[in-house]
């Protein structure tokens, strides 16, 4: 493997420090390799992955991002951006919103939603990738995409209205809570979900008998309560 690929854990993450100069195919080859075998010390935790050491498309970013999930039990929840501010706030909210995968809390579904798709649980959920317009999301309890969401997303589907709903970019088609419709209006941006930095983290839950929708910021989340 000749070290063309170094891995360093960081705080909810691992850095991925890639060889500047072998071939692309070569690297993910190699990605892969050192990913399985690093398997058994990583085995299925959730983390965000910065990719450092040679500039890559976005094509490329996502090539490399199939190859960790393909050749582990990793759970990727973002692609750091090279905006550390930005990084900082999404790490604070996704500890302060404290998800895991496991029965009792919550699901996580790797993939996206595209249109005629729909995803219904009893349970809060983390959606890995977009839900695209003409899709939907139902649960009875949280929902939190990290990707982009054009889709309708129905959070507190048994009519509580002490949940709430995440995107990474938040342009629904439908958004609801409980039995709370959300009425603004939102701009619309590109459809990707990876490093769009046009693209803020927002948050939708009720206050007062009503849905607001808002970025996520270290002020929100002090103040945030269920």
């Amino acid at each position: 493997m000749k070290n063309s690929v170094i891995l360093k854990s960081f705080s909810n993450g691992i850095s991925v420090i890639l060889d500047s100069v072998i071939p692309f195919e070569e690297l993910l080859n190699d990605i892969a390799a050192k990913f399985q075998s690093a398997d058994g010390f990583f085995k299925d935790a959730s983390v965000a992955i910065a990719l450092e050491g040679r500039e890559l498309t976005e094509v490329q970013e996502r090539q490399i991002l199939d190859a960790i999930t393909q050749n582990s039990r990793l759970k990727i929840l973002c692609l750091m951006e090279k905006d550390e501010e930005k990084n900082l706030k999404f790490l604070e909210a996704q500890n302060r919103l404290n998800f895991y995968n496991d029965e009792n809390s919550g699901q996580f579904y790797r993939g996206t939603l595209r249109e005629g798709a729909s995803i219904e649980t009893e349970h809060s959920i983390i959606i890995l990738g977009d839900v695209c317009e003409g899709s939907c999301v139902y649960s009875s309890k949280d929902i939190v995409i990290l990707g982009t969401l054009t889709g309708d997303v129905y959070a507190g589907a048994g009519g509580n209205n002490s949940h709430f709903i995440v995107a990474l970019d938040m342009n629904p088609g439908v958004l609801q809570i409980g039995d709370l419709v959300y009425s603004g209006q939102l701009q619309k941006t590109s459809r990707w979900g990876f490093r769009k930095p046009q693209a803020v983290p927002k948050i939708a839950y009720t206050y007062n008998g009503e849905v607001l929708i808002e970025s996520i910021t270290k002020e929100l989340l002090d103040n945030f309560t269920l």
